[in-house]
């Protein structure tokens, strides 16, 4: 099992930054990839980006590119996600997830393990 923990949501205003956190624990080792989803109330889930926890390269949604990075550190076991130029249409639940699978990065049915999710909100 592995647990996770976000943190940084609110509010902020259009154009604006923020930067979620996530704490991984447990079976960590056996963690291949991590990845960042978003919810807004009344939409399913979306894929936003991901990483191999081991590797380099990683993958966005066409709707942040260039405005979120992610940014890893394996020893301390924590994955952030820099937001900029925040938008209203960012507004929505951040849920940080991982699973030990080889799979489609952007499914979210390809993660084992979710967070609990943090609110991200931006006024225009």
């Amino acid at each position: 099992q592995v647990q996770l923990v976000e943190t940084g949501g609110g509010l902020v205003q259009a154009g604006g930054s923020l930067r979620l956190s996530c704490v991984a624990s447990g079976r960590t080792f056996e963690t291949y990839r991590m990845g960042w989803f978003r919810q807004a109330p009344g939409k399913e889930r979306r894929f936003v980006a991901t990483i191999e926890w081991r590797g380099e390269q990683a993958f966005y949604a066409d709707s942040v590119q260039g405005r979120f990075t992610i940014h890893k550190d394996t020893a301390k076991n924590t994955f952030d996600l820099q937001m900029n130029n925040l938008k209203p249409e960012d507004t929505a639940v951040y849920y940080c997830a991982s699973t030990p699978r080889v799979g489609p990065t952007s499914w979210a049915s390809a993660y084992d393990y979710w967070g609990q999710g943090t609110q991200v909100t931006v006024s225009s």
